[in-house]
């Protein structure tokens, strides 16, 4: 067998490799869903649903997660995460990728498999939907809940019909029926209704089952066809209807091993046309059963007592069955491999007796069969053929049905189970205390209990109970309300809050649950607990004190030395039923053990509590400490109390034993709750009389308080009334007064105007008057100003025709400059011409001299070393002498010279710096200077540029009719400025060749005056040069300025020019010529 974790994986593939046809045992795989963790996990599988091809099935697990496993292409995928149980499930609408699932929220929602979103939700139901069944069109599905079913349209998922019936009857469950346009519903009562699906009209009703038969309907199936209905409950019967006949065919009767049966469901054939023969029974004993129903014939069987199966659901094709077993994984089998020729066993001998004799019509009907099995592999370890007889049981042992509860359980059985684990399984807990405590389920009962409304002793339960969830309060309040309405004392009773809110708070989704729990406990546990009312029980506290003192005395008589008695040690832990003390799975713990015992249990249970907690009960030693520990929790191991109360119930001797006093656990009757009236009535009529008097004194208070109330209204409303008529009578005599005032003000106020207006008319008529002088001087003003406008435009039109002759002025002055720098550089390079051919007379000058000097030189050379020969023998000493004293004259002179220079440089680096530091302030002054220079400019350059774009349109029109005078003017001066440039560059030339003459004249003079005043001796030294240098500086200062003079006459040459030019051609006025570009 091969096995597929899911894990959390959100697709893959079922199995690694596909199996085989014939799998052992017919399992093709087993699918898990375990969560790895710190407690790792398996999460439970709930329901399963096939698709109408059935290929494809559909699972929905404890935590909500809805998986598709798709078994043509091996894989599987996760759909949807509802985060909450699914209670049913239908894969088989129009739209094929879309399923409905019911949640525990009592919704039921349609998702989409493709897109993975929610198409639509549907509500409506007030308890858990238990099935849905949907049309074979798949476009409407019927709901199905305890208490009602609902029709929808699954093309709008709108709610068609509802059916509702009595609480006392309850539904099992409505269905459409196959091929056919019917509806079947089956009720709890074993009556049966068709109705037509069009008009809801009841078609038939199948007939009551046959006498003596105490079969509950708790499952039914209907073959393909719609013909064959079968149903089975709470026995080992199944009853085949004929829907077309109406009438009972067939009571078949399961092996004495099927004590109920849980489902059933009939598996499809190819073959068959729809009338199926092979059924499924699904019963308590986790087997499925697959019978023929025509032979009686075991086919075959699924699961086992160590796999049970919890539900199934057979493939609309019938290869296929998937199983949720009973530790939460899901079994898919082959029906092929179960029905293979090896795996079948033998012919069945079965007897059919003939009844006809007898006079009862369900022994007619009801078929026995005995049948065994001889070559069908066995599970036990030998090797012995198992045989399998089935045998009818008749009767059964008194004991067992002593122990037989409601839902297939049996107390002997669970209280095994019980002491095995401690505690009863978390999710089957509820189902098991129902069962243990027999409810009747009184709807009727339970109705009118609620319809009587709050009672009076809880209308302000908030006030002393501040919950903080809403809805649990209401339930609290209803059900406290429902307890009062039952019994008086319970409206008296001040601790029977804190009894019922444990119960309340479990079963808050069910109310009438949660009442008939509560009155269980109260009828059964709380025996003897208001016979002294309003005193706590002391019968029942000296029971307990007695079981103490046998069993612990040391701590009975610490307890009675600190005056510590039952009240405080034991009502405590009675009158909250050690909701306190314990945390919700201690408190469960122990109810498990209490609802699963005699009575009496509950106050061992508290004896054990106490003895269990003797060690710091003998620390104890002021009574707040003592009280203190039994309202609150403490650090016991409660599986040790537990323990405890068990050996208590058998230690405690009969005489003391609180079972002798105490009765039997006795149910809640069905149909009516018993009268509880085990208190004293009359204690209780008289408080209840008194709270009466009380209200009613509460009311006539109040009533009055209202009647005062109102009539201090209507007399503060009167008061306020005649103020008001007052007050409006003094404001219409203020308004009389402030009308006539205001007539006065009005009539004065118009004299005024009057006058007023009198006077503005006056003030009209002279501003007229000042408006026409004004006007007149106005126009005087502007025919003056137009004539200052003309004078102003004559004005300058006269001074720019002055400045466009001061421009041509200059520009002529200009270009008289430029011949004039023009004539400057020719003069310039012929000086510099002359200055290189005296250089050249110089250079030879000097030639000559140097040789006359080296020639007398060396003459002087010999003449001087004849002496010099002469005297060195003679005057040797005075020669040494004189040198020595001309090197330390030369020494001295050395050493004044470099004084000197020193000095000089000294005055010339202080000088300088002197210089520098006014050049700097000079450079600054001067960019100050020019700063504010430049920025007058720019003023008056903007200021320019404004004029020159004001007077631009005046200057357009001038410009072009000056254009032609401007181009005559321009020829005649340009033609007369080249005669007068022509006579004055031939003038400059005369001048310019005779100053040249003269000039070379002047220097060949000078040249001959030189050389005469060389010395023509041989007698030649250094002063004589150095003599003639000052001369030649003297020559450069003589040229320089004979070149100023020279450039004086230029100017003064063209003065004179443009003078007579302007005497002999005056220039004519005219219009300015335009500047084009």
């Amino acid at each position: 067998m091969e096995t597929c974790d899911l894990g959390d994986r959100q697709d893959g593939s079922i199995w690694r490799r596909k199996p085989s046809p014939a799998a052992p045992r017919g399992v093709l795989v087993n699918i898990i869903h375990s969560v790895k963790g710190y407690h790792s996990k398996a999460i439970r599988f709930l329901n399963v649903a096939f698709d109408s091809a059935g290929d494809s099935l559909l699972a929905g697990d404890y935590q909500g997660n809805i998986y598709i496993f798709d078994f043509n292409g091996n894989r599987f995928s996760l759909v949807q995460r509802t985060m909450q149980a699914c209670t049913a499930l239908a894969f088989n609408l129009r739209r094929k990728t879309e399923f409905l699932v019911a949640l525990a929220d009592y919704s039921v929602k349609c998702f989409d498999t493709e897109t993975k979103e929610l198409v639509s939700r549907m509500g409506g139901h007030d308890s858990a939907v238990t099935s849905i069944s949907v049309h074979g069109s798949g476009r409407y599905a019927i709901t199905t809940s305890t208490d009602t079913a609902q029709l929808w349209d699954l093309d709008t998922f709108q709610r068609k019909r509802k059916l509702n019936v009595r609480q006392s009857v309850g539904i099992q469950k409505v269905f459409f029926l196959p091929l056919s346009n019917t509806i079947l519903s089956c009720f709890k009562d074993n009556s049966v209704f068709a109705w037509e699906f069009d008009t809801l009209h009841c078609k038939y009703r199948l007939p009551t089952p046959v006498e003596g038969s105490a079969l509950l309907y708790k499952a039914f199936a209907v073959t393909r066809d719609g013909r064959i209905f079968v149903a089975g409950g709470k026995s080992n019967q199944l009853h085949l209807w004929c829907l077309e006949s109406k009438q009972l065919t067939r009571i078949i009767q399961m092996p004495p091993k099927v004590r109920a049966v849980r489902h059933l469901e009939f598996l499809p054939d190819s073959f068959d046309g729809g009338s199926n023969q092979v059924l499924g029974v699904l019963s308590q004993d986790n087997i499925m059963r697959f019978i023929n129903i025509g032979t009686c014939k075991l086919l075959f069987d699924i699961g086992s007592n160590e796999e049970g199966i919890s539900t199934a659901a057979i493939s609309p094709n019938g290869r296929y069955i998937a199983a949720v077993m009973e530790n939460g994984s899901l079994n898919l089998y082959s029906v092929r491999a179960l029905t293979q020729e090896g795996n079948k066993p033998p012919p069945p001998i079965f007897k059919v007796k003939d009844w006809s004799k007898c006079t009862s019509e369900a022994n007619k009907l009801t078929m026995r069969v005995t049948s065994g099995r001889s070559k069908r592999p066995c599970k036990s370890k030998g090797s012995k053929i198992q045989t399998r007889l089935m045998k009818l049981q008749v009767n059964t042992s008194l004991e067992n049905k002593e122990n037989d509860l409601s839902g297939g359980l049996n107390k002997k059985r669970l209280q095994a189970l019980l002491k095995g684990f401690g505690e009863y399984p978390a999710k089957y807990r509820m189902f098991v205390w129902r069962s243990l405590l027999q409810l009747p389920e009184n709807y009727l009962a339970f109705s009118s209990l609620i319809d009587k409304g709050t009672h009076s002793a809880f209308v302000n339960i908030q006030k002393e109970y501040p919950i903080k969830n809403r809805r649990l309060l209401r339930v609290l309040q209803r059900t406290l309300s429902a307890l009062a309405h039952w019994s008086a004392i319970f409206a008296e009773t001040p601790y029977i809050p804190l009894l019922a809110f444990p119960f309340v708070k479990l079963f808050q989704n069910n109310q009438l649950i949660c009442f008939e729990v509560v009155a269980t406990v109260v009828v059964n546990f709380c025996q003897h607990w208001f016979e002294y009312f309003p005193n706590p029980p002391v019968n029942v506290l000296g029971m307990m004190e007695n079981v103490l003192a046998h069993h612990d005395k040391e701590l009975l008589q610490h307890l009675i030395k600190y005056n510590v008695t039952s009240q405080v040690y034991a009502w405590p832990l009675l009158e909250t039923l050690f909701s306190e003390v314990l945390t919700r799975e201690e408190w469960l713990k122990v109810f498990d053990n209490i609802f699963s015992n005699h009575p009496s249990y509950f106050l061992m249970v508290v004896v054990a509590y106490i003895i269990c907690s003797r060690a710091p009960l003998l620390h104890c030693n002021q009574t707040a400490d003592f009280e203190y520990f039994f309202h609150h929790r403490n650090n016991l191991d409660i599986n040790v109390v537990i323990k405890e109360a068990y050996h208590l119930m058998e230690a405690t001797p009969l005489d003391i034993h609180p079972q002798r006093m105490l009765d039997d656990f006795i149910p809640l009757t069905k149909g009516q709750y018993p009268v509880f009236n085990k208190y004293p009535k009359f204690i209780v009529d008289y408080q209840t009389q008194e709270r009466e008097r009380i209200r009613q004194d509460e009311i006539e208070y109040l009533r009055e308080r209202q009647l005062a109330h109102e009539l201090e209204v209507k007399a503060w409303e009167h008061k306020a009334e005649d103020e008001a008529w007052y007050r409006k009578q003094e404001i219409l005599l203020e308004a009389e007064e402030q009308r006539r005032k205001v007539l006065l003000e009005e009539e004065e106020k118009l004299a005024e105007q009057r006058q007023r207006l009198a006077a503005v008319k006056r003030e009209l008529k002279v501003k007229e008057l000042q408006l026409l002088d004004a006007s007149r001087r106005r126009f005087l003003k502007h025919q003056q100003d137009q004539r200052q406008m003309e004078l102003n435009r004559l004005n300058d039109e006269i001074i720019r025709k002055a400045s466009m002759r001061e421009q041509e002025r200059a520009a002529t002055v200009q270009d008289v400059e430029v011949r004039w720098m023009e004539l400057e550089s020719q003069r310039q390079l012929f000086e510099q011409h002359l200055i290189k051919d005296q250089e050249t007379a110089k250079k030879e000058m000097k030639e000559e001299v140097d040789a006359h000097r080296r020639k007398v030189d060396l003459e002087d050379h010999l003449v001087q070393r004849l002496m010099k020969i002469h005297k060195e023998d003679k005057q040797k000493p005075q020669i040494v002498a004189e040198e020595n004293l001309a090197q330390a004259e030369q020494k001295l002179l050395d050493t004044d010279w470099r004084l000197q220079a020193l000095h000089k440089l000294r005055h010339d680096d202080q000088a300088r710096e002197k210089c520098y530091e006014e050049i700097a302030k000079l450079l600054h002054d001067n960019r100050v200077k020019e700063a504010e220079l430049l920025k007058a400019m720019r003023e008056a350059e903007e200021k320019k540029w404004e004029e020159v774009t004001q007077k631009k349109a005046q200057l357009e029109e001038e410009q072009k009719a000056a254009a032609a005078a401007d181009e005559h003017r321009k020829q005649f001066l340009e033609g007369k400025m080249n005669e007068e440039l022509e006579v004055a560059e031939k003038l400059q030339r005369e001048d310019g060749y005779f100053e040249r003459l003269h000039d070379l004249k002047t220097g060949h003079t000078e040249r001959g005056v030189e050389l005469q005043q060389v010395p023509r001796s041989g007698n030649i030294c250094l002063n004589d040069l150095s003599s003639s240098e000052p001369s030649s500086h003297g020559k450069q200062e003589d040229l320089a300025r004979q070149e100023w003079e020279l450039m004086a006459e230029v100017r003064r040459l063209r003065q004179k020019l443009t003078s007579q030019a302007r005497t002999r051609h005056p220039p004519a006025r005219l219009p300015a010529t335009p500047w084009t570009p």
